[in-house]
């Protein structure tokens, strides 16, 4: 089981993230309908989209929102800082073969950031069904898997 100590509890009042700086509360603004759930989506079908996530040390990923049934697979031993919507921070050890599992149901969603602040990579493979309650967010070209020529 995964270690996680909260940094700061979810806030209260008409801006929960207030006590973020700014330019991350302007930046969840600005990609809180944000579908890129990972680095590049390296598979994508009918049922399901399959992504890897690749966090260098001190590299956070956009904000981006999880509407679809999904699951995350942790390949790597290290340490995350999470921002999400309700304005909680929390910091997360991770290892190799954790995974978690979430379902939403219809109209129902959450918006976060993950950021590495350990020392080593941190590599994820997730996984979403696009036949869930929810529709799928549209995904932009530039984050999809190039074929080799």
């Amino acid at each position: 089981m995964a270690q996680i100590d909260v940094v700061h509890e979810p806030g209260s009042g008409p801006n929960p993230r207030a006590h973020w700086p700014v330019d991350m509360q302007q930046e969840f603004e600005e990609n809180r309908n944000s579908g890129i759930v990972g680095s590049v989506l390296v598979s994508e079908t009918d049922r399901l989209r399959v992504w890897h996530l690749h966090l260098p040390p001190g590299v956070r990923c956009g904000f981006h929102r999880h509407v679809l049934d999904y699951f995350w697979s942790c390949h790597s031993h290290g340490k995350a800082r999470g921002w999400y919507d309700d304005g909680r921070i929390q910091d997360v050890i991770h290892h190799p073969g954790e995974t978690k599992h979430f379902t939403f149901p219809l109209g129902t969603d959450f918006t976060h950031s993950v950021m590495n602040v350990g020392d080593t990579d941190l590599l994820f493979t997730t996984v979403e069904f696009k036949d869930s309650e929810n529709e799928p967010l549209e995904i932009p070209d530039h984050v999809r898997l190039k074929e080799p020529n």
